[in-house]
């Protein structure tokens, strides 16, 4: 079948998707732009294909599926965070 693009069809610029993440994790960081090339205005995934071949879509949001992602990533780094702490004692 060959590799497929897996992701939203929402449309979002990293500025979107980096506030998003910070609204789910309850954080206000400050965005720092640094010279360099430009790349896209935004990005998103064209589902078609894996709809077509495996007859399946994503069914959630990416603020849905971010969120979801946080809450399962987010204890295992604290936990590591924790570990870290110990070894260094």
């Amino acid at each position: 079948m060959g590799p497929v693009n897996l992701g939203s069809e929402e449309m979002v610029t990293i500025n979107q998707l980096a506030h998003m993440v910070m609204d789910i994790a309850a954080k206000k960081l400050s965005i720092r732009h640094i010279p360099g090339p430009l790349g896209v205005r935004g990005r998103n995934s064209d589902n078609r294909l894996i709809e077509q071949k495996l007859g399946w879509s994503p069914s959630k949001s990416l603020r849905g599926g971010l969120e979801k992602t946080y809450s399962w990533i987010q204890p295992l780094v604290a936990e590591s965070k924790s570990a870290e702490t110990l070894i260094a004692s």
